[in-house]
C-alpha cells in the first residue's frame, strides 16, 4: 500500500431526523437534541400496545419533494436516502464530472438490511394475492447494492461500484474500502457512505432480541449509563466524499480533514453478542493506530460505538482500555446515539461527519442522557456526560462493531 497517496474527504451530506443537512445535523446532535419521536414513519402515533414505542425515524418523509414518481416507484427508502445525501454531498465537494476522469470514481456504501420496506410490503401482497404482487421492480429494489448501482448509471461512473454488509459495520467498512482503493491508486474519487430505512419486521427482530430500549421519552438511549436497558432504532443515510490529496488540491476542492489509521477484525466469539472483554474491538483500533503510525495519547476523542446495550457498552469500555493503555485518562469519548438512536448500516458514515464536525468545531458532542455512569466502568474516563465539551480536536477515532463480530476503526486528522 503507497503511503505517499493520501486521503482526504471533500464532501459531505447527511439526511437524518437529527438534521437533513450537516450544519443542522452538527447543531442538534451537539446541543444534545434527541430526535426520538412516538409516532411511525408516516406521522401517526406508535400504539400504546407497540412493544416498542419510540424510534428515531424520518416521520411526514415525503420522497415527492426528491423524486420523480416514477423514481418513488423503483427505489427502496434506503435508496432513497441515499441518493438525497449523495447529492448533497456532491454538490459540497464541488464535483463537476465532466472535467474529471469518471473511470477514476467509483462509489461503495454500506447498508445492514438494504430494501426491507419494499420486501415487507410485497411479502403481504404476494401471500394474499400471488399472481399479481410482485412488481418487476421488487428484486432492483430489494438488492443491497442497488444504491452506489444508481449512483454509476446517473453520474457515468466506472470505477469500483459496490455495497458493504457487516451489520453495523457496514459503512465504516465502506468507507474504509474506499480508502484502500484510493490509497492504492485503483482510484481517485469515491463516493461512499451508509444508509438504512427502518421496516416494521427488522422492528420485531430487534424486539425480539430483546435489543431495545423500554423508555419511552426523549432519555431511551442512554450510553454508559447504569440504567441503559437497550438502543432505539433510527433510519437515516450519510455520504462522504474521499478523494486523493494531490487530486483534491489540483481543482482547488476544500478539505474537511484526512483519513490517516484504517482497522479492522472479527470477535470469532458469538453472532449478536460482544466478546464480554472485547478482544476483537481492541484488535480493530490497535491495528487503526499501527496503521496510522501514532499513539494512543495523540488521539483526542473518540466517536464509540457504544448502542446503550448492557453487554455492548462494558465491553467497547473494557477494549478501549486495553487499546489505550494510561492514555484512556486524556481522550475525550461519546456516544452520538445517544441523540441519533442506532441507524444500523448507517451508522459509521453519520458517525464519522460527526467526528469530521467535532475536529472542525473543537467540541466534543456529549453523551446525552448519561445520568449515573455505569458502576463497572473506570470513573477517571472521560465519556462526556450530558454537555458538549471545548476542546482542540485535531485526531478522531470512530469506532463501529456489528453482529456476527465484525469490528472496524476509522481515524480522521486535521490538514
Amino acid at each position: 500500500m503507497s503511503k505517499d497517496r493520501r486521503v482526504v474527504i471533500t464532501g459531505l451530506g447527511i439526511f437524518t431526523p437529527n438534521g437533513e443537512n450537516p450544519n443542522d445535523f452538527w447543531k442538534n446532535i451537539s446541543n444534545g437534541k434527541s430526535a426520538f419521536q412516538s409516532k411511525y414513519k408516516d406521522g401517526t402515533p406508535i400504539l400504546k400496545e407497540d412493544p416498542s414505542r419510540i424510534g428515531s425515524m424520518l416521520v411526514d418523509y415525503d420522497p415527492s419533494k426528491y423524486f420523480s414518481f416514477k423514481e418513488i416507484k423503483r427505489l427502496d427508502y434506503f435508496a432513497q436516502y441515499g441518493l438525497i445525501t449523495a447529492k448533497q454531498a456532491i454538490e459540497d465537494a464541488s464535483l463537476d464530472f465532466e472535467k474529471i476522469d469518471c473511470k477514476r470514481v467509483g462509489s461503495i456504501w454500506g447498508t445492514g438490511i438494504g430494501g426491507g420496506n419494499i420486501f415487507e410490503q410485497t411479502s403481504r401482497k404476494f401471500y394474499g394475492e400471488p399472481s399479481k404482487a410482485v412488481s418487476p421492480f421488487f428484486v432492483p429494489m430489494l438488492i443491497s447494492d442497488i444504491l452506489p448501482g444508481h449512483l454509476s448509471i446517473k453520474h457515468g461512473l466506472m470505477g469500483p461500484t459496490y455495497t458493504t454488509a457487516s451489520a453495523c459495520a457496514s459503512s465504516l467498512n465502506a468507507l474504509i474500502d474506499s480508502f484502500i482503493l484510493i490509497k492504492n491508486g485503483f482510484s481517485d474519487i469515491i463516493i461512499s457512505g451508509g444508509t438504512e430505512a427502518r421496516s416494521q419486521i427488522c422492528l420485531r427482530g430487534f424486539i425480539s432480541l430483546r435489543a431495545l430500549s423500554s423508555y419511552t421519552d426523549q432519555t431511551a438511549s442512554r450510553p454508559f449509563d447504569k440504567d441503559r436497558n437497550g438502543f432505539v432504532l433510527g433510519e437515516g443515510a450519510a455520504c462522504l466524499i474521499l478523494e486523493e490529496f494531490e487530486h483534491a488540491k489540483k481543482r482547488n476542492a476544500k478539505i474537511y480533514g484526512e483519513i490517516i489509521g484504517v482497522g479492522m477484525s472479527s470477535d470469532a466469539y458469538h453472532l449478536t453478542a460482544p466478546h464480554p472483554e472485547g478482544f476483537g474491538c481492541t484488535l480493530a483500533m490497535k491495528n487503526a493506530l499501527n496503521f496510522a503510525d501514532i499513539s494512543p495519547n495523540e488521539i483526542d476523542y473518540i466517536n464509540a460505538h457504544a448502542t446503550s446495550t448492557v453487554l455492548g457498552d462494558i465491553a467497547e469500555i473494557k477494549a478501549t482500555e486495553a487499546a489505550f493503555g494510561e492514555a484512556i485518562h486524556d481522550v475525550s469519548i461519546s456516544s452520538t446515539k445517544s441523540v441519533t438512536g442506532h441507524l444500523l448500516g448507517a451508522a459509521g458514515a453519520i458517525e464519522s461527519i460527526a467526528c469530521i464536525k467535532a475536529m472542525e468545531k473543537n467540541l466534543v458532542p456529549p453523551t446525552a442522557n448519561l445520568f449515573t455512569i455505569d458502576e463497572k466502568i473506570n470513573p477517571k474516563i472521560d465519556l462526556t456526560p450530558k454537555k458538549a465539551k471545548r476542546k482542540e480536536i485535531n485526531i478522531a477515532m470512530n469506532n463501529n462493531f456489528g453482529f456476527g463480530g465484525h469490528n472496524c476503526s476509522l481515524i480522521f486528522k486535521k490538514v
